[in-house]
Formats: structure tokens, C-alpha cells, sequence
């Protein structure tokens, strides 16, 4: 009998530590499991995050590529159409506001009337009569005697200013370009061209 129970006893922790093996090995087992289950679980989150991700990413540049290919369709618009209305409007040049730019702008629209007349010889003959200045009035000669007086850039009394004025230009003696336009066409009509004149006209 003692042989037997010492044979037991033996025998218990054996299975103590049998079965307290099992129990680590089942542990470690579950717990290898779980993490095997939890990496094959996390991996179709991951996949699934970056597929967001680039979809998200993809609709952004697609968006961004509408967005400009209609910022540059409305400007193609904008600009055909600004010309459109340059063309109905027969929008007008802008010209420098000084001698220069006065003589350009007279020309401009004396080339719309046949008047002829070059920069330079419109120049000289103003510096010789004004000196350029569109203000200027001529006090001592036969017409201010007779009270009718030489004014503006190329000197011209007001009946000739009258009888030559060129449509599209301001019904006024000293404004400059009026005035260089209509001596133009006076002296084009009594001499062939402003080019011709080189003295008192």
C-alpha cells in the first residue's frame, strides 16, 4: 500500500506538470493564435486605409485638373470675347498725352479720312509755328488784327479751323489733336501736303 501511494505521488506531480505544461503550451498557443489572427485581421485594415488613401488622393488631382482646365477655358472666353468687343466698339488706342502722342493720334485719324501729312513733317512745321505748345495764340498779325487770331499747335484762325475740322476729333481750335488734323487738311487741300509747307501758311 505504501508502494502504491508513494507510486501515486510520484506519479501526481508528473501529471501536474503534464497538464501544467499543457495549460502553458495551451497559452502560449491561444495567445500565438491571437496574434496570428490579429496580424491577418489588421492586414486587410491597412490594405484597406491606403486604398482610401490613394482614392482620395486621385479624386484630389482629378479635381484639381477640372479646376484648372476651367479657370482656362473661362479665360480663353474672357479674352475672345474682349477682343469681340474691341472690334465692335472700335475700342480706341490710347496715346500719350504730350506732343508725341498728339501727333500719333492725329495721324490715326487722318489716315481714316485720306488726309496725307508724316510724323516729321507735322513735327517741324509745329515747332516752327508753336513750338509745341497748344496753347499758344498769335496777338500781332493781320487775323488778330482782324480779331480772329492763329491758336493752337500749328497756328489756325478760327473760320479754317471751322471749315476743316475732321470729324472724330473734338470741335475745339486748341485741342491738339483737332487742330493738327484740320491744319492737315487745309494744308493738303492749298499745298498737297503738310509735308509741303515750310513756312508761314
Amino acid at each position: 500500500m505504501r508502494t502504491t501511494l508513494t507510486a501515486l505521488s510520484t506519479v501526481r506531480p508528473t501529471r501536474r506538470l503534464a497538464v501544467g505544461g499543457l495549460t502553458a503550451l495551451g497559452a502560449a498557443g491561444i495567445a500565438a493564435t491571437a496574434l496570428t489572427g490579429t496580424a491577418h485581421a489588421a492586414t486587410p485594415d491597412t490594405a484597406g486605409a491606403a486604398g482610401h488613401r490613394a482614392a482620395a488622393t486621385a479624386q484630389h488631382l482629378t479635381t484639381q485638373a477640372d479646376h484648372a482646365k476651367q479657370s482656362a477655358d473661362k479665360a480663353a472666353k474672357a479674352a475672345k470675347d474682349s477682343a469681340k468687343d474691341s472690334g465692335k466698339s472700335g475700342a480706341k488706342a490710347e496715346y500719350a498725352d504730350n506732343l508725341d502722342g498728339w501727333i500719333r493720334e492725329a495721324r490715326a485719324v487722318m489716315a481714316k479720312h485720306d488726309i496725307p501729312g508724316s510724323y516729321d513733317g507735322i513735327k517741324r512745321n509745329i515747332i516752327r509755328e508753336s513750338a509745341g505748345d497748344p496753347n499758344a495764340v498769335n496777338d500781332w498779325d493781320i487775323n488778330a488784327r482782324k480779331g480772329i487770331p492763329s491758336k493752337g499747335l500749328l497756328q489756325v484762325i478760327q473760320p479754317t479751323f471751322d471749315q476743316y475740322h475732321v470729324k472724330g476729333t473734338p470741335d475745339d481750335l486748341t485741342d491738339p489733336v483737332a487742330n493738327i488734323a484740320a491744319a492737315c487738311n487745309y494744308a493738303a487741300d492749298r499745298y498737297g501736303s503738310m509735308d509741303n509747307v515750310d513756312s508761314a501758311y
